[in-house]
């Protein structure tokens, strides 16, 4: 069968981090999206799990897409990474990127300080996508969550509930910390006037709540997920529309507004 000339190529997917939930998450997702291709199962050097083909690792079956701790290989073959591994890792990957000249989305948590200098530069000569939470829906929150501040008089107290699962190491969650900073641009006010409590227990994917609390009434936003392919959906779809964008450093909330 002859392929159709007019038909979008396929792109090429990375993902690092794959042994983990999100990982395990991103290959499941992956087949449902006939627009992209992964060519690339990253893992820890030190992971049990390299050698072995990623599709039993998610219970599928043979892929012959063989997990490798061999960034800059998989890059070779790819258009975009996600990258879901860990923090202290987070670097490495952003440099190993920058020098495939390869788009990379940023879906890991936690990250360690004073990355932003490293992510300003790698911008400037790739597209870089980092989020907190991948969740489109999450995303759309974010831009609630900065309008009503923006809306409600200051008389009204900001406040964020956030609660995950146990083995969740970072308190507040990334996703907590950008709400805040969210309610704090609409409000124009310091990010540490906003309280947020954080809750880790049983097996909780995610749920986050901003509480607007004034005299007499109170504005409630929430956000609570279910199933954690939502935020494999998320980023691969978001992963879809990166691999096409200039060098420059990208939210989910850019992703959303082109979108839309």
């Amino acid at each position: 069968m002859t392929p159709d000339p007019r038909a979008a190529p396929l792109v090429r997917v990375a993902i690092v981090g794959v042994t983990g939930r999100m990982g395990q998450a991103l290959l499941r997702a992956a087949p449902a999206f006939s627009q992209l291709i992964v060519t690339g199962a990253v893992a820890s050097p030190a992971s049990l799990a390299l050698g072995r083909d990623a599709g039993e690792l998610i219970g599928i079956g043979p892929t012959n897409l063989k997990v490798s701790s061999d960034l800059p290989r998989a890059l070779a073959d790819a258009d975009v990474a996600i990258d879901f591994s860990q923090p202290a890792a987070t670097r490495t990957n952003l440099a190993a990127c920058r020098a495939a000249r390869k788009a990379l989305l940023i879906g890991t948590t936690g990250l360690e300080a004073g990355l932003e200098a490293a992510l300003a530069a790698a911008a400037r000569e790739i597209a870089v996508l980092s989020a907190p939470n991948t969740s489109i829906a999450v995303a759309l929150l974010m831009q609630l969550v900065r309008a009503s501040a923006a809306a409600l008089p200051g008389t009204f107290d900001m406040n964020i509930l956030e609660m995950h699962h146990r083995g969740k190491r970072d308190a507040p969650s990334g996703t907590a910390l950008a709400l805040r900073a969210a309610a704090a641009a609409g409000r124009g006010s310091p990010e540490g006037q906003i309280g947020i409590a954080s809750v880790r227990a049983g097996d909780l994917p995610g749920e986050h709540t901003v509480f607007f609390s004034g005299p007499g009434e109170q504005l409630s936003l929430s956000h609570r997920a279910s199933d954690r392919a939502i935020f494999a959906r998320g980023a691969l779809t978001a992963a879809l529309w990166l691999a096409s964008r200039p060098p420059g450093h990208y939210s989910m909330s850019d992703f959303i507004e082109q979108k839309t």
